[in-house]
């Protein structure tokens, strides 16, 4: 467990850098990452280097014993770049080229930017690819950040031709995959195809999905790039990106194929109030955070990382991005240092060392204030150090018993045809995975296409695309499996499957789903579960009310002889099974969602604890971890006589507490 902290040298005068370098070793961190935005001072005019503040500032870091993460600094093209190649521009879905004045101002797919970003990118790792203190390097910054995947430049028209004809081969075959004889959507040609933008009304669906399958490769070879640079001119070194929350719009497990590890940005408060959460959750988890939001990208992005992530920014006080910025509990930095640690963080990184007092992110805080006095979050980032150096090393994290699997090709295809506008595939995955920890399972995030031996339960909330291969593996394993509406209803070119939703899993499901229906929010089904004494027909007037178990936002038909374990008011089954496979042909509310995980938890020989509000455990190796996020006071669920590491038997509002078992 290493702490680390992001430093910014261009943005202060160089006779500080020393006594910061020194303070932060005496803090208790050990990494430091810079240079990600300073392209504009490394090459202050085209060819021309200024290398003199770069190495006094690495000698600095390094004189103090700090390992140094290196980021290469495309995310910000400086502006005479773009005003010598405005090609390099990307371009929003108005048809209007995005420009220069702030970050992330580059196309994906712009060949002259792509030779720029690998000549700034091989300056870098010759001048500092083999300096001991350098020691790792992160390509670019956040990916996809404000929207900046999907591009429609003339340069991302012109690639995406060529992605297609290597797809496809002839015009005909990507024609017949898509259905384009629909009104009348034939192309005689590749170059007659355009991005899906600016269309009349939507755009066809075969065209969309293939636009962001293109798009996420565009990434994957743009990271690529970079890091078969830096392998080459910085052996030895290991390779991250930072990846974000809550972003779909390209496959990072595809990305991450190419590095070492995943690192990821954690902003716990600023995620609580941008990404969905509902009113009242916004208020009582207000300076703590969404009891889940951390804990499922930590488990996401250790999957991606094949089993290895850092935090690469943690929030360490008020930030400035969301709209609205509450300052953190007293004690929050700390307990979400620790939660990392616990899901199986090598480092956590603050973001950053002292707040900046100028321009777009003044408002954000640091672990210093612009006054360069130690502010809360870097106290509560030294008790942290502390506390690591009293426990000592952590067990390896081990994986979970439960698999969750996410699929990003899975949120495009759904998020591309809805079909009800609540009906998001990011929320079902999410939801599923709340549930989960509200039972006390630790949860591992994985592909589809990563084997499953060793899971006892495996989930598929959201999957339209089901392979032969997935079937195949997780017949292999063993495991119980639970799969959400719309499980294969598509096949890979977004068509219904001849044979009718699942596709490939009536092999061992004999069921058709024979007709769909989403909801309004609002409008529920009633769901009656095997063995429950009420009677089938629910009068309407009860259909809400606080007994009735209900169906939300989607409803399928099935057609099938299988037994029901729940069926809804009309009698037509709901929720089937065999041999440990279940279906469930709804949506279920969170009450019905966490019973019938229960349900399948227990059946695949899982112990379920029921939590209590805002409590969350995480287990690695033999130590337990408990985590308040409510904002009252709680008992932890601790065995008697359990030997505490971190905090006792009380968990106070944002306090933790760990065990050994």
């Amino acid at each position: 467990m290493d702490l680390g902290v992001c430093y910014y040298p261009e943005h202060w005068p160089q006779e500080m850098w020393a006594d910061d370098a020194r303070r932060m070793v005496e803090l208790g961190l050990s990494w430091v990452r810079i240079g990600e935005f300073a392209w504009s001072r490394i090459e202050p005019a085209p060819g021309r280097f200024d290398w003199a503040w770069l190495d006094a500032a690495v000698e600095t870091l390094a004189a103090a014993g700090l390992r140094i993460v290196m980021g290469t600094p495309t995310a910000t093209p400086p502006r005479w770049l773009v005003a010598a190649h405005p090609d390099i521009l990307a371009w929003d879905a108005e048809g209007r080229p995005r420009r220069f004045g702030s970050r992330r101002h580059y196309s994906f797919s712009s060949e002259t930017y792509a030779r720029e970003s690998g000549r700034i990118v091989t300056a870098l790792a010759q001048r500092y690819g083999e300096h001991p203190a350098v020691r790792a390097w992160q390509t670019d910054n956040e990916f996809g950040c404000h929207d900046t995947t999907l591009d429609y430049s003339p340069n991302a028209a012109r690639r995406f031709r060529l992605w297609l004809e290597a797809r496809y081969q002839t015009v005909e075959a990507m024609n017949a995959a898509w259905g384009a004889v629909f009104w009348s959507q034939d192309y005689r040609s590749f170059e007659g195809v355009n991005p899906p933008n600016l269309t009349v009304t939507e755009a066809h669906p075969g065209l969309r999905l293939d636009f962001h399958r293109f798009a996420s490769d565009e990434v994957v070879r743009f990271n690529r790039a970079q890091s078969e640079i830096l392998r080459r001119l910085s052996p030895g070194r290991e390779i991250t990106h930072n990846f974000m929350g809550f972003t779909t719009d390209f496959d990072h497990f595809a990305v991450a194929a190419d590095v070492d590890f995943a690192s990821w940005d954690s902003y716990p408060l600023g995620f609580l109030e941008s990404f969905g959460s509902s009113e009242a959750e916004k208020r009582r988890y207000l300076r703590q955070g969404h009891p889940d939001i951390c804990a499922f990208h930590h488990d996401l992005y250790r999957g991606v990382g094949r089993g290895r992530f850092w935090v690469m920014e943690q929030q360490p006080g008020p930030v400035n991005w969301a709209r609205y910025n509450p300052a953190p509990l007293p004690g929050m930095v700390r307990t979400w240092t620790w939660e990392a640690f616990a899901h199986g963080a090598e480092t956590v990184s603050y973001f950053r060392w002292r707040q900046v007092p100028f321009a777009q992110e003044q408002m954000h805080a640091g672990l210093n204030r612009p006054d360069n006095v130690l502010d809360r979050g870097g106290e509560e980032a030294a008790e942290v150090a502390r506390e690591i150096a009293a426990i000592g090393p952590l067990p390896s994290p081990a994986r979970a018993e439960v698999a969750l699997i996410f699929s990003y090709e899975a949120v495009w295809r759904i998020d591309l045809q809805p079909h009800g506008a609540t009906y998001r595939a990011m929320d079902r995955v999410f939801e599923t995975y709340c549930a989960l920890r509200r039972l006390g399972l630790d949860v591992d995030l994985v592909s589809p296409d990563q084997e499953l031996e060793g899971y006892r339960l495996v989930i598929a909330p959201c999957l339209p695309f089901v392979e032969d291969a997935f079937v195949e593996r997780l017949e292999r394993c063993g495991a119980a499996a639970l799969f959400g509406p719309r499980t294969g209803s598509r096949t890979q070119s977004g068509w219904i499957p001849a044979n009718l939703p699942p596709g490939p899993l009536q092999k061992r499901l004999p069921l058709k789903v024979v007709r769909v229906e989403s909801l309004r929010p609002g409008v529920e089904s009633p769901v009656r579960l095997a063995g429950d004494p009420r009677p089938a027909e629910v009068p309407a007037e009860e259909a809400v009310s606080a007994e009735t178990l209900s169906a939300r936002l989607w409803r399928e038909d099935l057609e099938t002889d299988l037994a029901a374990r729940a069926c809804f008011e009309d009698g037509s089954p709901a929720w089937v099974e065999k041999d440990r496979w279940s279906y469930l042909a709804f949506w279920p509310a969170p009450d019905l969602l966490e019973r019938i995980l229960e349900t399948v938890a227990a059946e695949a020989d899982l112990r379920v604890s029921h939590m209590a509000e805002g409590v969350r455990l995480r287990r690695r190796g033999d130590l337990v971890f408990a985590f308040n996020f409510a904002p009252h006071r709680r008992g932890v669920p601790a065995p008697a006589g359990a030997r505490f590491v971190l905090g006792g038997p009380r968990l106070e509002p944002g306090g933790l507490a760990a065990w050994r078992i």
